[in-house]
């Protein structure tokens, strides 16, 4: 080894594969795969070949393939797993640990809900309900038009704002079920920076 290499397990050539997702409720996001799309695929090569070998290789790839394609799906751990030479176990350990990490396509906006004690307590429940009547969805998923993803998160520090939405990047307090609807509809036509 050289003294500039990193003791990194050597990449493995394999014969170029297919990754379907498993499950009857899945099939229909087979051909929706980042691997089966050309584009998306070399995007993820590109972030590999550029990121490994670098201390925290790993969390590296995993947070710049996440930023490129919005979400690291199954198929997608497996793959950089097996580009990486690790188990894809430990992949998909690490995208499971992390909050911040999806499996699934996010929205273009994200709406967050605190789930801190002050939020909670001030009324985050009923704004998730609103929520839900809005966008006939709940927290972990997307519209079908991939708009708009619900997520709950911890506190956000602004628990004398309580309850706190977040919005993209934009927090808002003191948010009310009765002004919720005007909040968003306002926040999701606001230019994106």
């Amino acid at each position: 080894m050289n003294s500039g290499e990193l003791p990194y397990p050597p990449r493995i050539e394999s014969k170029k594969m297919s990754y379907p997702l498993i499950g009857s409720e899945s099939h229909h996001l087979i051909d929706q795969s980042p691997l089966n799309d050309p584009q998306k695929k070399l995007i993820i090569d590109q972030i590999l070949e550029t990121n490994r070998g670098k201390p925290g290789a790993i969390m590296i790839i995993l947070n710049e393939i996440q930023s490129q394609l919005s979400y690291i799906s199954q198929p997608v751990q497996e793959y950089v797993a097996q580009e990486l030479n690790v188990p894809p176990s430990t992949i998909h350990g690490v995208v499971t640990f992390y909050s911040f990490f999806t499996t699934t396509p996010r929205g273009r906006h994200t709406v967050k809900f605190c789930m801190g004690t002050a939020c909670y307590v001030g009324g985050t429940p009923q704004l998730i309900q609103k929520a839900k009547q809005i966008f006939e969805i709940g927290p972990g998923e997307t519209t079908a038009d991939e708009n708009v993803s619900l997520e709950v998160c911890r506190c956000v520090g602004s628990c004398s704002q309580a309850p706190v939405v977040v919005v993209d990047e934009q927090v808002y307090g003191r948010v009310r079920p009765s002004r919720f609807t005007q909040l968003i509809n306002k926040a999701l036509k606001e230019p994106e920076s």
